[in-house]
């Protein structure tokens, strides 16, 4: 559930890479401000198109925000460069996790988060490489760090991922299991899985697989939507139940209130 990245290779450690994020997209709410969502893009998009989408969805009350991954060479591209929150290799359940690239994308999306007022609800969502981003940044929350042992500054009130996969799952169970505060956390984070039965970028199983790794692994609030004859791209009837899922976890008014 994994894809391969180059900094994890087989000569010691590798250098400590820089990121250039890209261009910022916000999207205003038009009614009262209650949530602010970080939504991220797929792999070689960019935070303008999601942005233009979000817009357009019945959620007055949410701001949105939609960054720009940096542009880093690809292993899955022969080394050609594209916008990717991390890189990534051939797919396989067994293939090491870009945990830099990971640590360094979450930690964009925290800092994005960091001025939002207290009272705010905080959320982060994202299609295929940014959903997998998405969930990684939950999994950081509910340890209370990333990777490389730095505090996760971000509390979290929903996650949402659509056609991807849970990074670096196999170590899940670690560092949830006997940490009390992490343990709580799970338990109580809402999370939302979209996936199309007709996915042939990131195949349905990854999702699936997703799901029952976060479900065994203590988180108890993981939905899990399945669409028959759904590739890789989301639909207005995907959009709709995201809609009416973040109202809920978000506890948004219904109508668009100033």
């Amino acid at each position: 559930m994994s894809f391969t990245g180059p900094s994890v290779g087989s000569g010691g450690k590798a250098a400590r890479r820089a990121f250039e994020f890209g261009r910022t997209y916000v999207v205003r709410p038009k009614g009262k401000h209650q949530a602010t969502v970080v939504w991220l893009h797929g792999l070689g998009d960019n935070g303008s198109s999601w942005s233009q989408l979000l817009e357009t969805l019945p959620l007055p009350n949410i701001k949105w925000i939609c960054p720009t991954a940096p542009t880093q060479p690809i292993t899955i591209f022969g080394g050609f460069p594209s916008t990717a929150w991390f890189d990534v290799g051939e797919l396989s359940e067994d293939a090491p996790d870009d945990v830099e690239g990971l640590d360094a994308a979450a930690a964009h999306v925290a800092n994005l988060l960091s001025t939002e007022p207290a009272d705010i609800k905080i959320g982060i969502g994202g299609f295929s490489m940014g959903a997998a981003t998405s969930l990684y940044s939950a999994t950081c929350f509910t340890s209370g760090k990333y990777a490389n042992g730095n505090q996760y500054p971000a509390n979290l009130s929903a996650v949402v991922g659509l056609s991807g996969w849970l990074p670096c799952s196999k170590t899940l169970r670690n560092k949830i299991e006997g940490v009390e505060e992490a343990a709580r956390r799970a338990v109580t984070l809402p999370i939302l899985l979209c996936h199309g039965k007709g996915d042939d970028v990131v195949p349905y199983k990854f999702g699936e697989k997703s799901s029952r790794v976060l479900a065994s692994t203590g988180f108890q609030d993981v939905t899990f939507k399945a669409y028959n004859g759904l590739g890789h791209y989301t639909i207005p009837q995907e959009m709709d139940e995201v809609c009416t899922w973040l109202t809920s976890k978000l506890g948004l008014e219904e109508s668009s209130s100033s």
